[in-house]
């Protein structure tokens, strides 16, 4: 079976002060993986890269098997990245629509109010991230960050995604609140069986989110594997 997410030798501009190197980078199906050491704009450019939104200036990104530079229109890239689930700051929510209203939208734009039907997948998906039932019926803008986190993880598995994509998504959290996050989005992940990709700056996150915590060197592109050992079986970094 081919790697969900195959990055090979890719060099980006995007106006940094370097371009966004990456050597490589494989991702089984399933393998829950998580880079440490991009900053906002780098992170929203590997996501756009591994989506597939922007090609590479050099080397390549395949996704399942297929190099996006073959993606041959807008139809086509939209197959692809209905593949991902996305979890970003940059996922818009609706602050004055409730919790469930917010989630039932990936589903329908009849929202006011939903069907019986949308209503209890929106209701399964809130239980799922860990939702408190009680803030089901409050207004998204009136929650406090670590459930606005949540509800857009929510909304990333709506569409039942083969690999969740996370940028930067415990920025904004309180410690223990990083960690329980962290742990919840594992445990998600492995219980429906896909692939996740978290980029973050907080190692907290890192480690409960993932099982292979890779460190990113901006300079040359490498990416270290923490879990690396040394002649005598003792953990490195």
């Amino acid at each position: 079976m081919p790697a969900v997410l195959e990055i090979v030798g890719v060099s980006k501009d995007f106006r940094g002060l370097r371009p966004l190197r990456l050597q490589q980078l494989a991702i089984a199906p399933g393998e829950h993986v998580a880079i440490i050491g991009f900053d906002q704009p780098s992170a929203e450019v590997f996501v756009n890269l591994v989506t597939g939104a922007t090609l590479p200036d050099a080397g390549t990104v395949s996704l399942f098997g297929r190099s996006t530079a073959a993606i041959a229109d807008s139809a086509d890239w939209l197959a692809l990245v209905d593949r991902f689930g996305i979890v970003s700051a940059r996922a818009v929510l609706l602050d004055q629509l409730d919790v469930i209203q917010n989630l039932a939208m990936p589903f329908t734009l009849e929202i006011e109010p939903p069907s019986d039907d949308i209503r209890q997948r929106a209701t399964r998906i809130a239980a799922e991230v860990g939702l408190a039932e009680a803030a089901w019926t409050q207004p998204a803008g009136t929650l406090d960050a670590a459930s606005r986190a949540r509800i857009r993880l929510a909304r990333a598995l709506a569409l039942d995604p083969a690999v969740l994509l996370l940028e930067h998504a415990s920025a904004g959290l309180a410690r223990d609140a990083t960690t329980s996050f962290g742990a919840d989005v594992r445990a998600i992940a492995a219980r429906r069986g896909i692939a996740l990709v978290a980029v973050t700056a907080d190692e907290a996150f890192a480690s409960a989110a993932a099982a292979r915590v890779l460190t990113w060197e901006p300079a040359t592109g490498r990416l270290t594997d923490r879990r690396r050992r040394s002649w005598f079986g003792r953990r490195l970094g």
